[in-house]
C-alpha cells in the first residue's frame, strides 16, 4: 500500500472464461466482454471475476477491442499506484522457479522491485526477423488498419507522427498488449490511445461487417503497434528515458503448436493468406 492506502501495484488478468489464476493478491481477473454475456440459466453469466461491464466501461465493444475493454475498464475504475495488464494465458515472469508456469509467474514482492527502480515494464521484443511490424501487419490482417490510424494521428497528434514512421520499420516491438505502468503514465497512454482508436472506429467501423470475427479484433491490434509509437514518442521527447523501461520475459500457460504458428506466418508473406486465429 502507498501512503494514501491504495495499492501499490494492481494487474489485470483479461480473460473471457473460467481459467487458473495467480493467487496472489496483485492480481485482479476481470471478466472482459461481459456485456450481454448469458449463462445456459439465461442469466448474466458470472465466471467468478470483476465484470469489464461495471463503472465506466466499454464492454460492448469487446468483440472488436479485445483485452482493450479490460484496460479501458481499470483505467477508469481502479485506483493503485502502478497499473498493469496481462492476460489469462499470458503473464510477465522475472525468473523460472519451476516446470509449472503459474509458480514463474510474477510475484507483487517483484514486481514492487522493479517498479522502485523502473517506470515502465513491458515483454521482451518479439522480433519478425524478415518482416516490418508494418509488412507483417499488412500480410496477417489489412494494412488499411494502419494506414487510417496514421492519417488520425496526422491529425490529432501530428508531433507523433515521425515515431509511427519509425515505429513501422522496425523488424520488432512490444507486443500483446502488456505493460505495468505508473499511473499517470497509464493516463497519459490510455487518453492517447483510446482518443485515437474511437476515431478509428468512426472511420472503418463499418467495414467490419464483411470481416471473420477474428479480423474483426482490429482495434486490439491496432494497439499492440500504437503502444511502441507512443512510448518512443515519450522517450524522443524526454517523459521517459530509455533507462526507465524494463523488459521482463513473457512466459505462456499453455503449449504453444510452433510448427503451426511458423507455416501461418508464412503463408501470411509469401501466398498471402490471412489469419483466421490465435495461435
Amino acid at each position: 500500500m502507498t501512503e494514501d492506502n491504495k495499492p501499490f501495484v494492481k494487474i489485470i488478468i483479461a480473460a473471457h472464461k473460467k481459467y487458473q489464476m495467480p493467487q496472489d493478491p496483485m492480481y485482479l481477473p476481470v471478466h472482459v466482454g461481459a456485456a450481454g454475456k448469458l449463462g445456459k440459466d439465461g442469466e448474466p453469466l458470472d465466471i467468478g471475476y470483476v465484470k469489464d461491464n461495471t463503472g465506466q466501461n466499454i464492454s460492448d465493444k469487446n468483440s472488436e477491442f479485445s483485452e482493450l475493454t479490460g484496460l479501458y475498464w481499470a483505467w477508469k475504475n481502479v485506483d493503485a499506484a502502478n497499473l498493469g495488464l496481462v492476460h489469462y494465458r499470458r503473464h510477465f515472469s522475472f525468473r523460472k522457479k519451476s516446470s509449472d508456469p503459474f509458480e514463474n509467474v510474477l510475484t507483487s514482492k517483484e514486481a514492487s522491485r522493479l517498479l522502485h527502480q523502473y517506470k515502465v515494464i513491458v515483454p521482451k521484443k518479439r522480433n519478425y526477423v524478415i518482416e516490418t511490424l508494418y509488412s507483417h501487419y499488412a500480410h496477417t490482417h489489412y494494412a488499411e488498419h494502419l494506414d487510417i490510424t496514421r492519417k488520425i494521428i496526422a491529425q490529432k497528434y501530428p508531433d507523433y507522427v515521425q515515431d509511427f514512421d519509425q515505429v513501422m520499420e522496425h523488424r520488432e516491438g512490444y507486443m500483446f498488449n502488456m505493460f505495468i505502468m505508473r499511473r499517470d503514465l497509464v493516463d497519459a497512454y490510455c487518453q492517447w490511445l483510446f482518443d485515437i482508436l474511437f476515431e478509428l472506429e468512426k472511420q472503418i467501423g463499418p467495414k467490419t461487417a464483411k470481416m471473420d470475427n477474428f479480423q474483426k479484433r482490429l482495434y486490439g491490434r491496432v494497439s499492440e503497434i500504437a503502444f511502441n509509437v507512443w512510448l518512443r514518442h515519450e522517450v524522443r521527447t524526454g517523459v521517459l528515458k530509455a533507462s526507465d523501461i524494463k523488459e521482463v520475459r513473457c512466459i505462456y500457460m499453455e503449449p504453444i503448436d510452433w510448427g503451426r504458428k511458423i507455416s501461418s506466418f508464412i503463408k501470411a508473406k509469401f501466398f498471402g493468406q490471412k489469419y483466421d486465429k490465435s495461435f
